[in-house]
């Protein structure tokens, strides 16, 4: 590979490692000048790479969301690990995201160099799913999309809900929160025409556009979007609302990824590539364990006892690690 190229795809890699980079910092990195630096940016900008320049002492620059989606660059264990997700998100037994996740991991497959090609070929992934307290639903991508899309802009969204609101005006609701629970996507809204909350299913929703008026975002009742939802599963007899210890955390994954491994906890998205999770356990050392196996960074957002039990775990893996 000529060296102006191995330079080009070093920089990017530096790009999407972290959010700002300065660009003396960047020149550094690479061994080579602030102005070829300037030069090897541009170049990535003609590729179709939306880099924009941070303003500061220094400057320097932030790799940003662009209108289509550039190729990516993944080193060999974020293409592993990307590999084993779509594995297990293509055997799941949503059959709208099945076919999704199955269609990238061959165009993934295809563009891996013949070194991880020949890793993952032999690593076959089958999730074999614990039976669901209600049978699971096929559910496409782009509902999701354009549910949490409202949410995020503060806009009421108009839909169907169900076969038997076809023909007829649709619903207005403000779209509040996006969650998963016991493997179902769920909307939580304040539903306009009742004048109450309610908890619709996403795999019975049929979006209409354009979206409703900008609105202010109303306090959930029970204070948190856990309370709320746990106290409406807990009504109906679900009996993984009944844990007698329960705590909230957030994890530095995309919402998306955790639900894939959650099939009995509250699962909201917290912002990009983070998730606020509320999972049951018998005891509180057992959820920190259960947490733990989620691989990611933890931020304990409550209670205190879940944050001892981490704690207790810590130092019993410290006494069992060597040295």
């Amino acid at each position: 590979m000529p060296k102006t190229s191995a330079r080009l795809l070093a920089l990017l890699s530096l790009l999407q490692a972290r959010r700002d980079w300065p660009g003396t910092l960047l020149a550094d990195r690479l061994d080579i000048s602030l102005r070829t630096v300037r030069r090897d940016v541009d170049r990535l900008r003609e590729l179709g790479y939306p880099i924009a320049a941070i303003k500061g002492p220094d400057g320097g620059y932030r790799l940003s969301a662009g209108t289509e989606l550039p190729p990516l660059l993944f080193d060999d264990e974020q293409a592993v690990a990307l590999t084993i997700a779509l594995q297990v998100a293509a055997t799941g037994s949503n059959d709208g995201l099945a076919e999704a996740a199955s269609r990238a991991l061959t165009t993934i497959r295809q563009v891996m160099p013949a070194r991880l090609r020949n890793r993952v070929a032999a690593l076959q992934v089958n999730a074999v799913e614990r039976p669901a307290s209600r049978p699971p639903v096929p559910l496409g991508g782009d509902v999701l999309l354009a549910i949490s899309a409202a949410v995020h802009a503060n806009e009421v969204l108009r839909f169907d809900y169900g076969p038997d609101d076809t023909g007829r005006p649709p619903r207005r609701a403000e779209p509040h929160h996006v969650i998963t629970w016991d493997g179902r996507w769920y909307l939580i809204a304040y539903d306009l025409d009742r004048e109450d909350w309610r908890t619709f299913r996403a795999d019975r929703i049929s979006v209409r556009t354009p979206n409703g008026p900008r609105f202010t975002r109303r306090d959930l009742p029970g204070g948190d979007v856990a309370t709320y939802v746990i106290g409406k599963f807990r009504g109906s007899g679900d009996t993984s609302a009944n844990w007698p210890c329960q705590g909230t955390v957030l994890l530095d994954l995309p919402a998306a990824t955790v639900a894939l491994y959650t099939r009995d906890g509250l699962v909201e998205e917290a912002g990009p590539d983070r998730t606020r999770l509320t999972l049951g356990s018998w005891s509180w050392p057992a959820l920190a364990a259960a947490i733990a196996r989620y691989n990611a960074d933890i931020e304990v957002v409550g209670p205190g006892e879940l944050i001892d039990a981490f704690a207790h775990l810590a130092r019993r893996f410290a006494r069992a690690a060597p040295g």
